[in-house]
């Protein structure tokens, strides 16, 4: 195999002039020099990341994600990753034969689900996330939200109609111990946790399933993070979705919470959590394209970045990009 490389490698060099090799070298030396304010200016930030979507399936994507991550904490910075894993529990159920039941266009968690999403979540995809990162020479650190009470939570309802309609055992956030996520990133690990919670006052051993992209808003919110990540399908937030011209690359909370009822019901519970978060004090919220390889390092670490920003001050990237030139 190695000998295969090392041809395919060498006929890359020959086909290519030393003055093309050395435009290639020069490219990525002025990435890196584009970086450099960033990486100064987000030296020793908290950063949540929600993992999810397409970039959780693909090989490759999950691999650059572990790379960005371990990116981000060489780079100086405490990244957080929170992940569900919808997909991987669904397959599961089916193969268990457990019937998914939905009220209000929302997945109803019976007993038996919510020990099935724990064991799919703390058992499986939580495990592979933290080996992929602990590739790079990272310490990742796998956590369950029930874990030193890391996530405490009480069932949640939805309202249809103005009544409510209970969900089983759906769990809405009520605290986080950030004191065990503090004592993790101090220590130079990563921590990943896994939206499974334990209950308010509930019986020990029976868990929550909580919906990741509230679970990594709740951890920023109590973190105070500097930003919130959340990777999706999608580019970002469109205002006039499906016209991609309409793609919105920052927003403030103002227009945010006035767009809302628009959204399309996919992007709304994402678009609420992240509007909460910054309201209650995180410094930015991002909505990033996950089927986009190292989406998160161009959103950090370069100017223009991807995506969708929700910021409280809507000048806020003029702001600092022009603090950085």
């Amino acid at each position: 195999m190695s000998d295969m490389s090392d041809t395919t490698h060498e006929s890359a060099e020959q086909s290519t002039t030393p003055a093309q090799r050395l435009a290639q070298a020069q490219a990525k030396a002025d990435v890196l020099t584009e970086a450099l304010p960033w990486i100064k200016t987000f030296a020793g930030a908290t950063i949540v990341i929600k993992y999810g979507g397409n970039a959780m399936v693909s090989p490759e994507l999950q691999q650059a994600f572990a790379d960005d991550i371990a990116f981000l904490r060489f780079a100086g910075l405490r990244p957080i990753v929170v992940h569900g894993g919808g997909p991987q529990i669904s397959e599961m159920l089916d193969r268990l034969g457990i019937e998914s039941e939905f009220r209000a266009g929302q997945r109803v968690t019976s007993d038996e689900a919510a020990h099935v999403a724990r064991m799919v979540l703390s058992g499986h995809v939580n495990r592979d996330i933290v080996a992929r990162i602990n590739q790079n020479g990272s310490s990742a650190v796998g956590l369950s939200g029930e874990d030193g009470d890391l996530l405490l939570a009480r069932p949640a309802q939805v309202l249809v109609d103005g009544e409510p309609v209970e969900l089983g055992r759906v769990g809405a956030i009520e605290k986080v111990s950030t004191d065990l996520l503090h004592e993790l990133l101090d220590a130079g690990r990563v921590p990943v946790v896994c939206s499974i919670a334990g209950e308010v006052g509930g019986e020990p051993g029976k868990p929550l399933n909580i919906n990741a992209d509230l679970a990594a808003a709740a951890i920023a919110r109590h973190m105070q993070a500097d930003k919130l990540v959340m990777l999706t399908d999608v580019a970002g937030l469109y205002r006039n979705w499906p016209d991609t011209d309409s793609l919105i690359s920052q927003i403030s909370t103002d227009e945010l919470r006035g767009l809302l009822p628009s959204l399309d019901s996919g992007m709304i519970p994402k678009m609420t959590a992240a509007l909460e978060a910054v309201e209650a004090g995180v410094g930015h919220a991002h909505i990033v394209d996950g089927r986009v390889a190292h989406s998160i390092l161009l959103e950090v670490f370069t100017t223009e970045g991807i995506g969708t920003m929700v910021s409280a001050d809507p000048d806020a990237l003029e702001k600092t990009i022009g603090g950085l030139a």
